[in-house]
C-alpha cells in the first residue's frame, strides 16, 4: 500500500463510531523505514474557516483494520489530540 492510497481513507473511531477525518500526513521512523504514526486533522478554529488547531496524531499500534475506504482506531480521542503550535 502507498502512501497516497491511505490519504483517501476515512478514519473511525471504533469505540465511540465517530468519524474523525482523512489522514493528512503519516509520521515514519526514520532509522526502520516503519509507520509510527498516522496524522488527522482535528476540528476547525471557527466553523472551520480559519484553519486547524489541533491534529489527532494516532499510533500505527492502535489501527485496528484497514479497509478499501475506512481505516478503522481504537483510541480515546483526547490521549492523542495535539495542540498545534503556529
Amino acid at each position: 500500500m502507498r502512501i497516497c492510497d491511505l490519504r483517501q481513507k476515512e478514519v473511525i473511531n471504533s469505540c465511540n463510531c465517530r468519524r474523525l477525518g482523512f489522514v493528512c500526513d503519516i509520521e515514519f521512523d526514520i532509522t526502520t523505514g516503519k509507520v509510527v504514526a498516522i496524522v488527522v486533522p482535528g476540528c476547525g478554529k471557527i466553523c472551520g474557516l480559519f484553519g486547524r488547531d489541533s491534529e489527532y496524531v494516532i499510533p500505527f499500534r492502535c489501527i485496528r483494520q484497514i479497509g478499501p475506504e475506512i481505516i478503522l482506531v481504537e483510541i480515546v480521542e483526547e490521549d492523542v489530540l495535539v495542540k498545534c503550535k503556529f
